[in-house]
């Protein structure tokens, strides 16, 4: 009887062949992308949580609606004082390290 046998991936590898070496501009971009989606993921689970729409989120914060999609969807990456305007009306606070 043949034993199927997983091998573990070494994810580094697996993300220079895909993406790029570490500091290169090909992974650099991804990284960036993948921030982007990160926080847009973040901003998006808390306004669901407190039940606004884009519209009502679009109003407490003087963003546009288009532009509050796009960052949920981590297609942009938001300026920092869209960031602040944004987790203030989320009441989201967050620390400069």
């Amino acid at each position: 009887m043949k034993t199927n046998r997983r091998q573990l991936i070494n994810v580094n590898k697996e993300f220079d062949e895909k993406y790029g070496v570490t500091g290169s501009d090909t992974r650099s971009e991804f990284n960036a992308k993948a921030t982007a989606w990160y926080y847009g993921e973040i901003l998006r689970e808390k306004r669901k949580e407190m039940k606004i729409t884009q519209q009502e989120l679009s109003e407490r914060t003087g963003l546009k609606r288009t532009y509050i999609s796009r960052i949920e969807r981590g297609e942009t990456d938001m300026q920092l004082s869209s960031l602040i305007r944004i987790s203030r009306a989320l009441n989201l606070k967050f620390g400069l390290v």
